[in-house]
């Protein structure tokens, strides 16, 4: 029998005396030190997980199963018939059938068979010669929106299609250097230099001008003069993927955001957008790669502005609900204003020169709804991709128990042992990213394919 009490919701009721006991003494500025560098080493031991012994990540090998599957499209019978043809090649690890192969093994494999395997089967990805890499850039200033998961994925799943590629951590927090096993030790050994040296460049060019002119020079500090000895190769380091190179973030990379407007203001005529770039481009970085992965802060600063300059293509992580629909449009509106703002200030400069007016372009720009619960959030995402409409990916990552138990582990998917899950889950799980990582090929490929005919065209016009 109820007693016709009910039951009061708990902020209710609350004894003021009670709650000042509970709190503890103010806090000051240095609590803040002792919490960060208590989440240091517990970031550092969550990252460490399946790290090897000596303290270094290691990638997984990959089963005949796999490779058959994913990686090279042949059938296990005829791949073992290859293997006991051919002793020289890589014969996996393991007993009997069940044998396991590092990357290194199946890239060699991979090249085994484009040259002697059957006509018409693509064992390695489309490649034209003499075109630099595509850059993609992965941005929105909303976080939490899978941003950094879907760099990481696409970096290797171009990585298991063959392709080479380099991953650029612009983000402060490092969240891609930690899933890329990086280890960063200041800002001297992020993109940092690299913005630095452009600007240097850049002020050393103004500084003949003004001598040439009799004007006293702009100073040129000591930060300046470091930057114009680094080479962006000298930033890049190995990870545990073989055909995968990090250039990585830390904390101290945020400076940037305060060091480039001061810059800017100290040189009106640099631009600051294209400092990324013209470091990728002077070192010859975007020829020693086929993909570069630009992993964006989730904010529309100086960093994200250069990554969005020198992007080739535009990748914009969503989740399918009102919030996060409507910071992605707000974030397209300040795109739109802050590079039309741009493109406006230098053009009204370069007519008043009699130059070419400049523009910029991108080979294609895509919304990709993320961790997407088709139960749940499908009519939003159907009205979501109805007002994006080309701008968005056909297929929605679906959040999966495989991709949150990989997040736990500061691993990719791809990374995970299948064995550890039932093989349905695996093959689900791993057709996420396998479908957003077909729908990013095509853009990659056919704007490489679109760059060779306009090639083309301009030597006929030249020839003609």
């Amino acid at each position: 029998m109820s007693s016709g009490k009910t039951d009061t919701p708990p902020y209710f009721n609350i004894d003021p005396a009670r709650a000042a006991k509970r709190l503890h003494q103010p806090v000051d500025t240095a609590r803040f030190a002792k919490a960060a560098a208590f989440a240091a080493r517990g970031r550092q031991d969550l990252a460490e997980r399946g790290y090897a012994p000596d303290g270094r990540k290691r990638l997984r090998r990959f089963s005949t199963w796999e490779v058959c599957r994913y990686l090279i499209p042949v059938a296990p019978a005829h791949f073992r018939r290859v293997l006991l043809k051919n002793p020289d090649l890589p014969q996996g690890t393991g007993e009997g059938n069940s044998k396991w192969f590092s990357l290194e093994d199946v890239l060699r494999l991979r090249d085994h068979f484009a040259t002697e395997g059957a006509a018409g089967r693509e064992y390695r990805p489309w490649r034209p010669e003499g075109l630099p890499a595509k850059i993609i850039a992965v941005a929105n200033f909303k976080g939490g929106v899978g941003k950094t998961s879907t760099a990481a994925h696409i970096a290797m799943s171009a990585a298991l299609d063959g392709y080479k590629v380099l991953v650029v951590d612009l983000d402060s927090q490092g969240s891609m250097t930690s899933i890329m096993g990086g280890q960063v030790a200041d800002e001297w050994s992020t993109a940092f230099p690299l913005l630095a040296k452009d600007y240097a460049l850049a002020l050393q060019d103004e500084n003949r001008v003004r001598q040439a002119g009799g004007q006293a020079p702009l100073p040129f500090d000591e930060t300046l003069t470091e930057a114009l000895k680094i080479n962006a190769r000298d930033l890049i380091q190995p990870t545990h993927w073989p055909n995968i190179d990090l250039l990585g973030a830390q904390l101290n990379l945020y400076w940037a955001e305060f060091q480039i407007p001061v810059w800017r203001m100290g040189l009106r005529g640099w631009p600051l957008w294209d400092a990324l770039n013209n470091g990728f481009q002077a070192d010859g970085i975007t020829d020693n790669y086929d993909i570069i992965i630009l992993d964006t802060p989730p904010a529309l600063g100086y960093l994200t502005i250069n990554a969005l300059a020198a992007a080739d293509i535009l990748l914009v992580p969503l989740g399918a609900s009102f919030l996060e629909f409507d910071s992605t449009g707000r974030f397209f509106d300040m795109l739109y204003s802050t590079f039309a703002s741009i493109e406006d200030g230098e053009n009204a400069a370069r007519r008043r020169e009699g130059l070419p007016e400049m523009r910029f372009e991108w080979d294609a720009v895509r919304a990709i709804i993320t961790r997407f619960d088709a139960g749940q959030q499908a009519d939003l995402a159907n009205v979501i991709q109805a007002y994006f409409g080309d701008f968005m990916t056909t297929y929605r990552q679906e959040l999966t128990a495989m991709i949150g138990q990989a997040g736990e582990q500061v691993n990719g998917i791809y990374e995970a042992d299948y064995r550890e899950f039932n093989r349905d889950t695996y093959v689900r799980g791993r057709e996420t990213f396998d479908r957003t990582w077909a729908e990013v090929k095509e853009l990659v490929l056919g704007s490489w394919w679109r760059d060779l005919e306009m090639d083309k065209d301009e030597e006929d016009q030249e020839n003609g």
